[in-house]
């Protein structure tokens, strides 16, 4: 990340911190005495391994400073009130090799104040534009393509201003479930975006650039079956459109709980099943098909996102011929 701060250096000029010229050391009682008083001036923020909050009032008006921020959690939130100067933010998950992880943002609702962007050796590709308010999408990277910087934007009143984003962080296998990131291909949350035909919802995949919406292979729902956050067979009883944040919502009726991480579906009032949403793109046309199905997804950041949806029936025939063959990754009822 030394490469952040010498872009960020190379923009702002001299008012950016410069590391001090080495020289005498002082005495123990007076380093003691700093730690005591930087301490204390410090204390405008809070950290807790897994989510930072700091005010750019901590920094001198007439100085640009750039401010680490160290993570070590899968999954918070950084908020940053009155924005000056700029954040690097380091994330050391508790995990190796860290590198293959896949790291997502999504920015806070009416945030604000700085843009954020992907550096790696003094690169920057920008991430979240300042002022640009489209749908509250997450952005995904690997490790391996650089890290956080944050950078206020110039204000004439930093009053009322925040920038923030919660960000999870993934395998490979889970961060599949992303739209990729290649070239100019928009990145957004799609889970495993749903197909429809005329007779209703088809299984689903993984999006990708090319083919968004390209139907799950049985390989691909045999293994959604093992590794998703939520299991469940039921019925499609409404579909729901939000144009501003390009996705859609299924509401579903829930015969068969088989696993759930999260409490996406509760008992329905009158008994008999259960109930939830889960979402998809809106790209991918969902709308409500007759029948049984058996969904599959995942959650991110605090959401159900849709995965392999095959009709009931089509995955216990998938499921009858990777079983005869012995290649079930994982066994399940389909009764």
């Amino acid at each position: 990340m030394r490469g952040a701060a010498r872009t960020a250096e190379g923009r702002a000029g001299p008012r950016w911190p410069r590391l001090p010229v080495p020289g005498p050391r002082p005495p123990p009682q007076l380093l003691m005495l700093l730690v005591v008083v930087l301490g204390g001036a410090g204390a405008q923020y809070s950290s807790d391994l897994c989510s930072w909050r700091g005010s750019g009032l901590t920094h001198e008006a007439h100085r640009k400073e750039v401010e680490q921020v160290y993570l070590r959690c899968s999954a918070g939130t950084v908020e940053w009130m009155y924005p000056t100067g700029a954040l690097i933010v380091n994330m050391r998950p508790n995990t190796s090799p860290s590198l293959h992880l896949t790291l997502c943002i999504k920015p806070l609702r009416g945030s604000s104040g700085a843009n954020i962007y992907l550096e790696k050796t003094g690169e920057l590709k920008l991430l979240v534009q300042d002022g640009v308010h489209g749908p509250r999408q997450a952005r995904c990277f690997s490790f391996e393509q650089g890290g956080l910087f944050v950078e206020a934007t110039p204000q004439l009143d930093i009053s009322r201003r925040t920038t923030g984003f919660q960000y999870e962080l993934a395998s490979p296998r889970a961060g599949l479930d992303l739209h990729a990131l290649s070239g100019e291909c928009a990145w957004a949350w799609g889970g495993w975006a749903a197909g429809v035909s005329a007779s209703g919802l088809q299984q689903a995949c993984l999006p990708d650039c090319s083919a968004p919406c390209r139907p799950c292979s049985d390989t691909d729902v045999l293994l959604a079956v093992c590794t998703s956050d939520f299991v469940v067979r039921g019925s499609i009883q409404d579909v729901t459109h939000e144009p501003e944040q390009q996705e859609s919502a299924i509401h579903l009726h829930v015969n068969r709980l088989y696993r759930q991480k999260s409490r996406v579906f509760r008992p329905t009032p009158e008994g008999g099943g259960w109930q939830g949403r889960v979402s998809t793109l809106l790209e991918c046309g969902v709308r409500p098909g007759r029948g049984e199905f058996l969904f599959t997804g995942h959650m991110h950041f605090g959401d159900a996102w849709l995965g392999c949806a095959p009709r009931f029936k089509d995955f216990q025939r998938m499921y009858r011929d990777a079983e005869e063959r012995g290649l079930n990754p994982c066994e399940m009822g389909t009764e």
